[in-house]
Parts: structure tokens; sequence; C-alpha cells
């Protein structure tokens, strides 16, 4: 059974969604903060870790350092969701960076969240085995200076790793794989997020941005991803 350790000083958070998921079949333990999750994440052993950013005593992203610098190695490398709410994207590229796994905003449907989950949990079993390099083999998406490992979902732009989301990696390769072809708004959503869960059509546009400040942080040239305006985005080719 997977076990996940909650983190979120919302009752009515901990609540819901420890309901939902053990009826999926998870074992969930809730917590209220950082600090009162800290002891358990030291001596039991979690599948996945899912964190609030903002909360008292200690917040989502001092946990995940914390947790991140374990010496502990099977908590060290417990993958992590961030559940963020409002706009708190300095406090998601800080937990990216440091080696959060995905995050998903609030309020979030419980559908979203168990797919998220499914897919980190699949992703950080591939990765296993070599977290820094593309696998060398031909199914990678290469376009260019852009490598996309599918199996491990990891992003390389001039062989440097770019930290990406579940929905941004999804959302590159929708682009890159068919170069100079425009997707509009609803494709691209599809292929973020599944034809069977809606999200506003102005996330694509947040993540467009997040996605350019992304990949400029580590080359200020780039300029791949082209905006039709009235059509939608397309990969430069």
């Amino acid at each position: 059974m997977v076990s996940i350790a909650l983190v979120d000083d919302e009752q009515s958070i901990l609540t819901s969604v420890a309901l939902a998921l053990e009826s999926e079949g998870y074992e969930v333990d809730t917590f209220h903060n950082g600090l009162e999750a800290l002891n358990s994440l030291e001596t039991k052993k979690y599948d996945l870790g899912l964190f609030d950013i903002k909360m008292p005593k200690m917040d989502g992203n001092e946990l995940l350092n914390k947790v991140r610098s374990s010496k502990n190695l099977n908590l060290k490398e417990m993958p992590i969701i961030f559940l963020t709410s409002k706009d708190q994207e300095q406090d998601e590229i800080i937990g990216l960076r440091m080696g959060a796994a995905d995050y998903i905003k609030k309020p979030f449907s419980q559908k979203l969240l168990n797919e998220r989950i499914r897919t980190v949990l699949r992703i950080y079993s591939n990765r296993k085995n070599n977290l820094n390099t593309p696998n060398q083999n031909n199914t990678n998406l290469k376009k260019g200076n852009l490598e996309l490992d599918e199996l491990k979902q990891l992003c390389f732009w001039k062989k440097q790793v770019i930290e990406l989301t579940v929905a941004e990696f999804n959302l590159i390769k929708s682009l890159a794989k068919y170069p100079g072809v425009v997707k509009d708004r609803n494709q691209l959503m599809d292929s973020m997020y599944g034809d069977n869960i809606y999200v506003d059509d102005r996330t694509i546009d947040s993540h467009i941005k997040r996605l350019r400040k992304k990949f400029k942080s580590y080359d200020s040239s780039f300029d791949q991803i082209r905006t039709r305006y009235g059509s939608g985005y397309s990969w430069r080719e």
C-alpha cells in the first residue's frame, strides 16, 4: 500500500483529501504543520508527501529543505507535491528548484490530484536509475537543443536539466513534437490535464509565461515558444 504524508494547516483539506485518497487505496497520515510532520517523516517510510506551502511554525519550503537535507535516504528521495493557494509563483519556483516534483493550486479537483499522484509515483520509480542524464536510447524526443526523456519525465536544454512540473512537461512535449504547428488552448489543456479535467484557458497562458521564464533563467536567448495571437502557441522550428 502506498503511504502518503499530507501536511496542511486547514482541517477541511486534511479531512476531505485524506478520505478521498484512502478511498483510492492509499494510506494517509495527516499533519497540521511541518514541525508536527517532521518527526513522523524521519521515523516512518512514506512514498509521497503532499505539503501545503503557507503553514505556521514550519512552512512547506522549510519542510522540503529538511527532507532534502535528511540523512535518511528514503526520506531524502521521497517525491513531494506542493499544495498552493492564490499566486505563490516565487514559492513554487523555489520549491521546484529545491526538488519538489510538482505543485497543484487550490481549489483543486480530487480527480486531478489523483492523476498527479499516480504520475509522480511512476516518474520517480523510473528515475531511480539515473537522475542527471537522459536515457541513451532512441525513444527520447530531440528537437535541436531540447531533449525530453519521457520515461523519467526529465527536460534537458543544451544538456542542462530544466525543472518542470508534470503539466509543464506535457505542455512542452505537445508543442515540440510538431514544430511550427499551432496548438490552441483547448488542445494544450487536453495534453496537460487530459480531456476529462477542465481548467480555465487562462491557465495555459500562465504556464507559457512560467516556461519562458524558466528556460530564460538557463539561456537568456531562449525564444522557442511562439505566440500566435488569436490562435494559440507553437514551437519554433
